[in-house]
């Protein structure tokens, strides 16, 4: 008991190991993967009180409060709606035990240690997460883009002077810009990223 309290208050019981897909199957996060939605876990990282679970469309953080209580707090932050920034990875030195990635995932931010043996695991990680945080950030400029587009062409309608035509004109555009809405965000707003994981996970 006392072993268990000195190690995390020196916070060595907070340092994560990478999980092998093969034992993806034995972690609590594996309980709430929508498998019927073909969702699949790509990265885990686990420590004694938390999982970290890469998906293709979300991350899962099985949240432990102390690593002497068995008590878990589930959160879900989904890609589609939550963008990655200020992705980094700070390797270990010569005296350091972990590596740690750090990340904000919307408004949240996350600081990972990990057992400094597997690096060379963790910088595939980073790459996966640099990459979707450049593809998000390349989406919203787009998708901000477009509805700026549909505001001019709007805006357009009213510089029309014949009541009858603009009557004709105003409810072609709102159906139009519903479509256009539609299209855009499902263009623009990625809720998948399995393909950024398959390139750049190696595990």
């Amino acid at each position: 008991m006392f072993k268990r309290l000195a190690s995390e208050a020196l916070g060595l019981s907070d340092i994560g190991r990478i999980v092998s897909p093969a034992d993806y199957d034995k972690v609590d996060a594996d309980d709430y993967i929508f498998h019927e939605d073909n969702e699949k876990i790509f990265f885990l990282i686990k420590s004694k009180k938390d999982e970290y679970c890469f998906t293709n469309r979300a991350l899962i953080h099985v949240d432990g409060e102390l690593a002497i209580s068995s008590k878990r707090v589930l959160k879900r932050y989904e890609y589609a709606f939550n963008q990655f920034s200020s992705v980094l990875l700070e390797t270990a030195g010569t005296i350091d035990l972990d590596a740690e990635i750090k990340f904000n995932v919307g408004e949240t931010y996350f600081s990972i240690d990990v057992d400094k043996q597997q690096i060379e695991q963790l910088k595939d990680l980073y790459k996966a997460l640099f990459e979707i945080s450049h593809l998000q950030i390349i989406n919203s400029d787009r998708l901000k883009d477009s509805f700026r587009s549909l505001e001019i062409a709007s805006e357009s309608v009213g510089r029309i002077t014949s009541q009858s035509t603009v009557s004709a004109e105003f409810e072609k555009i709102t159906h139009f810009a519903a479509q256009y809405m539609e299209s855009s965000k499902e263009k623009y707003i990625r809720e998948d990223f399995s393909e950024i994981f398959e390139k750049y996970i190696n595990n």
